[in-house]
């Protein structure tokens, strides 16, 4: 921490809120020269390399300062709920999660949901069903949701509760699934935003200053009410899905558009589509069949959005000024993607992008779509991509060949899917593995400079006029191994010239 030893009463206060600022003795950027930042008014007005600015002045002895971090891919209502759900992950077996149900409803009060999440039963010898959690918790209403959103497993008391009294195993996918969860009781409003609000003040102490919010709600009623009630720690971009699509074109929102009232924090976001589902559960569509679903309805994946409305919706929302941001995650669904932004002829965003052929590759940046992807998903899927993508994870979160072809890349974390921390990102694209195991696919590595970039929404210098969303770190990134980047000891971060975390 930076010492304040000696510094007067009225300029520590000055340095804990800044109208101005002189960041001194600061690495300007990964790799960068020795020099000063001037902070004014929320912006930043002055870099100098090797040399002094004016004060008051705080003094970060060589640490780096780098461009504020977004997070391009968050589900921040449900990553906030899930701080305080049973954590799955790990577990081996659908045994392994029934015995983790029943050690957690031990004190649980009379009637409340046991909620947990983020179980992954690709690679399960058994099969997730009611009866095993049944065994374990046949009163209490249990509900449980797969790591990456797109099932959830629930007992035979919380089917009736949801109204699915009758449903043969108690596994439920995408829709099914996404119906049956907004059927629970909900989380009151202030709770939830309590829970939101901690979750932010964590992510800006890794050095976030802005995400962009996929969660499936009225984000930006969510957010425009968390706004009113207290300061925001962090820049949102609130994405409207389908159903909230005409309100936000009869409030003439445009993606980008500053929502009142919020400080300039609160941007009206992209409109969110499906093609496809997710790979975990076998529901990403794809060229090639799934390895024992051959012959079956679902052997290839789903279509979640047939194409014609895919086109529909994206010629509705970009003749209204919305960004499409579209969901798809097998190479067929990519394929499909990308067919309707040409259709339409207008940029836009595709999340996740992790399976595509090789003739798409170079479409990303004909295209002008941005590539919104997760890299922990690469380190975190890579026993499953290798079972149910064999022979075809060469081209999976592919994101060399991307960077390699022109295309812009902005890092997420689909947040509660991964947690919500940039640097778990920035270290899975670089290095390729999230664990002691050898870097998978390396040839698809990329540079440190590359990664930071893409972290930060193509920022990669400290330049003057920017807002003043910074970060500083204790170790440059170009210096870090492994292991220091995923737990990038984070000093202080601030957001349009105003500390939303340390700096002491």
């Amino acid at each position: 921490m930076t010492s304040l030893d000696g510094i007067p009463g009225p300029l520590a206060d000055e340095l804990d809120t800044p109208s101005a600022l002189t960041l001194s003795r600061v690495r300007l950027g990964a790799g960068g020269p020795l020099g000063s930042v001037r902070i004014a008014e929320g912006k930043v007005v002055a870099v100098v390399v090797e040399g002094e600015l004016e004060g008051p002045v705080l003094d970060l002895d060589g640490r780096t300062v780098l461009p504020g971090l977004w997070d391009a891919h968050v589900h921040a209502a449900q990553w906030a709920g899930n701080r305080h759900r049973v954590d799955l992950a790990g577990l081996g077996s659908a045994r392994k999660v029934a015995e983790a149900v029943r050690l957690h409803s031990v004190g649980l009060p009379a009637g409340e949901v046991l909620m947990g999440q983020g179980f992954r039963d690709g690679l399960w010898p058994d099969a997730p069903h009611k009866a095993l959690l049944d065994q374990v918790c046949p009163d209490r209403p249990v509900a449980l949701i797969s790591a990456d959103l797109h099932a959830a497993w629930l007992n035979s008391a919380c089917l009736q509760l949801v109204g699915r009294g009758d449903h043969e195993t108690g596994l439920l996918r995408e829709h099914q699934a996404f119906e049956a969860l907004q059927a629970l009781p909900a989380v009151p409003a202030e709770v939830l935003d309590r829970w939101v609000a901690e979750a932010c003040r964590d992510a800006a102490a890794r050095g976030v200053t802005g995400i962009i919010d996929f969660h499936f709600s009225d984000n930006i009623a969510d957010w425009s009410r968390r706004a009113a009630n207290s300061p925001l720690d962090i820049r949102v971009q609130a994405a409207v899905y389908p159903r909230h699509l005409d309100a936000a074109i009869e409030r003439g929102l445009r993606t980008g558009d500053v929502l009142p009232a919020t400080d300039g924090l609160l941007q009206a976001g992209p409109l969110k589509l499906f093609t496809d589902g997710s790979l975990n559960t076998r529901t990403a569509l794809c060229c090639d069949p799934y390895p024992g679903l051959e012959g079956t309805p679902e052997a290839y994946g789903i279509e979640e959005t047939p194409y014609e409305e895919l086109v529909r919706l994206m010629r509705r929302a970009v003749g209204h000024g919305i960004e499409p941001a579209v969901h798809a995650i097998g190479d067929r669904a990519n394929t499909l993607a990308l067919d309707a932004f040409a259709a339409v002829g207008r940029p836009g965003r595709i999340e996740h992008a992790q399976l595509l052929t090789a003739a798409d590759i170079g479409r990303f940046a004909a295209l002008g779509v941005t590539a919104g992807v997760q890299p922990a998903h690469a380190t975190d899927d890579r026993d499953v991509a290798d079972r149910h993508w064999a022979g075809r994870t060469g081209r999976a979160f592919a994101y060399a060949d991307l960077l390699a072809a022109g295309a812009r890349l902005e890092f997420g974390s689909d947040a509660p899917v991964s947690p919500l921390d940039p640097w778990l990102g920035i270290a899975a694209a670089v290095h390729r593995t999230g664990d002691e195991r050898p870097a998978w696919h390396p040839e698809q590595r990329v540079p440190v400079r590359a990664a930071l970039a893409a972290s930060a929404r193509g920022r990669s210098e400290i330049r003057v006029g920017d807002a003043a969303d910074l970060v500083v770190v204790e170790v440059d990134p170009l210096e870090a191994d492994a292991r220091t980047l995923r737990e990038m000891p984070v000093h202080a971060t601030m957001l349009g010239g105003r500390w939303t975390h340390g700096p002491y």
